[in-house]
């Protein structure tokens, strides 16, 4: 609600409780785990890069599970495909008879199976604290930014591609990306990566 309905979250505030009703997006679930784990971080007396660069790999697995439930709904479906495309799927809760994207299943694929393999294949390799995290930020970025061009806009968001040239998701995909390069940038000026020698210093 605060990204995507602002004004009405401005008037309705108590009905950001109302979970059943949707809502739930992931810009604005990634932005309460992050008080989370500061607060996690904080308790722990842990730095706050440890605890997101040992939590951001297994994210990816969660996001899969999402976009299959998604899929198994109905919901969250594509854009109308080309009728020829073969993997086409008529999502009857769309209201209608055309083959649209499966955009969950690419989505299930990029967001989840690929970043998944590459966060977990960079991380078990020397790096400096945080820049798993911030990978993490550019790889969902730039694989959401992606699946944007496939998948349905919210009713209500519809004239904002026409409009901007990008969808709601896309334009919230840009600081992503950007703060996900900054954070990976200043980590890479500490002293010595992780899982270095103690003689390899940067």
């Amino acid at each position: 609600m605060l990204f995507y309905k602002p004004g009405f979250l401005l008037f309705h505030p108590l009905e950001i409780f109302s979970v059943w009703k949707g809502g739930m997006s992931f810009h604005g679930g990634l932005l309460g785990v992050a008080v989370a784990m500061a607060l996690f971080a904080w308790l722990r007396k842990r730095s706050f890069w440890d605890v997101t660069d040992l939590i951001a790999p297994c994210v990816p697995t969660g996001l899969a599970s999402g976009r299959i439930g998604n899929f198994i709904n109905g919901e969250l479906w594509g854009r109308f495909a080309d009728p020829s495309l073969p993997w086409g799927m008529v999502f009857p809760q769309s209201g209608s008879p055309l083959p649209r994207h499966p955009s969950q299943l690419y989505e299930f694929g990029m967001e989840g199976l690929l970043l998944f393999m590459l966060l977990w294949w960079y991380g078990s390799k020397p790096r400096w604290a945080g820049q798993v995290s911030g990978a993490f930020l550019m790889g969902y970025g730039c694989f959401r930014f992606i699946a944007e061009y496939f998948r349905e806009p919210d009713a209500f968001l519809r004239d904002l591609p026409a409009t901007t040239g990008l969808s709601m998701g896309q334009w919230l995909c840009v600081p992503m990306i950007v703060g996900g390069a900054l954070v990976w940038a200043w980590a890479s000026r500490r002293a010595r990566p992780i899982g270095a020698s103690a003689g390899a210093q940067a």
